[in-house]
């Protein structure tokens, strides 16, 4: 299981920065979309996600060991 909260973020912004009509088309394109869309994560975002914390880690010892969706 995945119960590393930034790895959701960097998730997250992949699926922003692929989504974008013009993707970048070089490294200083990629890192300029990159600081754009870590700009438009919503509080609110994060706040889920660190929310989702305790039902993940219950999932993860009522699974004892087991796969989990997380």
């Amino acid at each position: 299981p995945d119960l590393k909260t930034i790895e959701h973020v960097w998730d997250l912004l992949d699926r922003r920065v692929r989504a974008r009509a013009i993707p970048p088309r070089n490294v200083q394109k990629l890192a300029g979309a990159l600081v754009e869309e870590w700009g438009n994560i919503s509080q609110q975002e994060l706040a889920n996600l660190v929310q989702s914390m305790r039902r993940r880690c219950t999932a993860v010892l009522n699974a004892a060991g087991g796969h989990t969706r997380y």
